[in-house]
């Protein structure tokens, strides 16, 4: 743990003001779930709450399935970080923060079919360095809420995508949805 030189005093009701310094830094914003760890020697631990990561196992062998399946590059997530890859690629995507442009586009309910160069094109990670050529990207929703998105991607030049591929993604979408509420 890493300490912040931040003190903070409880008010009567129990609250603790979380500086907004670290609720930037860590993407925390107004209403996100914090899951509440507490350690042996007095630590209280707040950790802020996916529900994929919850079915993570289960994301990524249905990421496994589907990028078998097309041939392509799949990944899983939530609305921070890239839960789960599978397919060539995975070292560029894997455990990485999202990009801004797609966390928008999970807070929009937003599904794309994109190629590189398009406007509507979205940046996987923060980093931007996919190779990416061709994309479409589906929103996970869970109890009415945007969760994470799938998205299938390819790096070979002239594999366009099409409604095949965002029926695929919808359909990985819903059942990761309909596998959190369960």
């Amino acid at each position: 743990m890493k300490a912040t030189g931040v003190v903070r005093k409880m008010d009567n009701l129990g609250r603790i003001v979380i500086p907004k310094e670290i609720r930037r830094t860590l993407r925390i914003r107004e209403g996100d779930p914090l899951e509440i760890f507490t350690g042996n020697e007095g630590e209280i631990v707040f950790k802020k709450y996916s529900p994929i990561s919850d079915i993570s196992i289960f994301a990524k062998q249905y990421a496994e399935s589907l990028a078998k399946t097309t041939g392509k590059t799949v990944c899983i997530t939530d609305k921070d970080t890239v839960v789960s890859v599978s397919g060539s690629g995975r070292r560029e995507l894997d455990a990485k923060p999202i990009s801004k442009q797609l966390e928008e586009l999970i807070e929009k309910r937003e599904n794309i079919i994109a190629a590189k160069g398009d406007k509507n094109f979205v940046n996987i990670t923060k980093e931007g360095n996919e190779p990416f050529t061709y994309q479409v990207i589906n929103i996970i929703i869970c109890e009415g809420d945007a969760i994470g998105a799938v998205a299938i991607l390819t790096k070979e030049q002239g594999q366009n995508m099409g409604e095949l591929e965002m029926k695929l993604a919808g359909s990985a979408a819903g059942f990761l949805g309909k596998q959190i509420e369960n």
